[in-house]
């Protein structure tokens, strides 16, 4: 890709590219307080799950540049304030805890005074983006067995017809790719690698309502890698599957329960009945921090409610009377039943998880 979403500024500060003024605008923001990264998470200037969890752990160590002058307890106590506060920042992404559960378990085993535990606080913050970072591109190699077969005209999915190039048409929905993440994507690390490699893809890019993280950040990475795609409507997917128009679903996930159940942005239920109905494979894409041990099934994932103003004034143009009420929840659940595989950075999974 040709950018990162997150970084280290020169002067320790997280950088982030402020997402919600894309594709209009490349704006980049310098974060060194535990306020202003809470408030990047929750209005989300960053966002995605493996993303929100890297940006997170570097911000917290911004956030302590600061104050590494103070006595060991003192300190210890503000990592533990500052953590609390960021895992806080929005429910439903377990890898947003996952991280700050990882930092706190280095801040209190760090030996030394306050400048030893910021610089194990740092160097593990740094593990965890370089991890990510990692686990994309193993995810974008691993999903590659599921295009197989789709590459080929006339052949099923083992593709055993005589080989004939077509291109792979991909449905996805929301944002699952740099500006998801710290390297190159979740479902689209997939597209991506397959892109370089010359393999023929096409991209059905959901518009992803009511932010549009489709058509504003999905189409925007796409045109920036040259891939081949097109944007409709969250509504048009369906009539697109019936007319076979799609060979695979692919999307990312921001919890995945103990049995499969996964829940990701709204809107994700509806293409996998679709896809079900079409028999379109459907695939969830995710990093093994996303999967959730502790919790069974999808009725115990936290789902976020979402400021009203999102559905009935997005981006300041008001689409509804003031007066009407709004149901307006970030994220939905797809069954595990519903669901062909889910890529990992260790390959395609299924039910039941090694959480080990």
């Amino acid at each position: 890709m040709p950018f990162r979403s997150l970084a280290w500024a020169p002067s320790g500060a997280l950088r982030i590219i402020d997402q919600t003024r894309l594709p209009n605008e490349e704006r980049w923001l310098e974060l060194d307080r535990v306020e202003a990264v809470v408030e990047a998470i929750r209005m989300l200037r960053v966002r995605g799950a493996p993303a929100i969890g890297v940006a997170a752990a570097m911000g917290l160590v911004a956030s302590l540049l600061a104050s590494t002058k103070l006595a060991r307890e003192r300190f210890l106590a503000l990592v533990d304030a500052a953590a609390r506060e960021l895992a806080d920042a929005r429910p439903t992404a377990v890898n947003l805890r996952w991280a700050m559960d990882r930092m706190l378990r280095v801040a209190h085993a760090a030996q030394g005074a306050s400048p030893a535990i910021f610089e194990a606080l740092h160097a593990e913050a740094e593990t965890i983006r370089a991890e990510d970072e990692a686990m994309c591109l193993a995810m974008g190699e691993a999903g590659q067995v599921v295009l197989r077969g789709f590459e080929v005209r006339g052949a099923g999915f083992e593709g055993t017809a005589r080989p004939e190039p077509r291109t792979v048409r991909i449905l996805t929905h929301c944002n699952t790719g740099a500006l998801a993440t710290a390297g190159i994507g979740t479902a689209l690390s997939i597209v991506f690698v397959a892109h370089e490699r010359g393999v023929p893809v096409h991209v059905w890019v959901d518009e992803t309502r009511p932010l549009l993280q489709g058509s504003r950040l999905t189409a925007w990475e796409l045109a920036k890698a040259g891939v081949p795609h097109t944007v409709l409507p969250d509504g048009a997917a369906a009539s697109l599957m019936r007319a076979g128009e799609v060979d695979l679903v692919l999307v990312g996930a921001d919890r995945i329960a103990r049995n499969g159940d996964t829940a990701n942005k709204v809107g994700t239920f509806p293409l996998a009945i679709a896809a079900a109905h079409h028999r379109v494979p459907f695939f969830v894409v995710a990093p093994s921090s996303t999967f959730d041990a502790s919790c069974p099934d999808g009725a115990a994932i936290p789902i976020e409610q979402r400021a009203a103003a999102e559905v009935t004034r997005p981006f300041g143009q008001r689409v509804a009377p003031a007066e009407s009420p709004v149901f307006n929840p970030a994220f939905d659940v797809t069954p595990g039943t519903m669901i062909a595989g889910w890529v990992t950075e260790r390959g395609v999974v299924r039910p039941p998880f090694d959480h080990g």
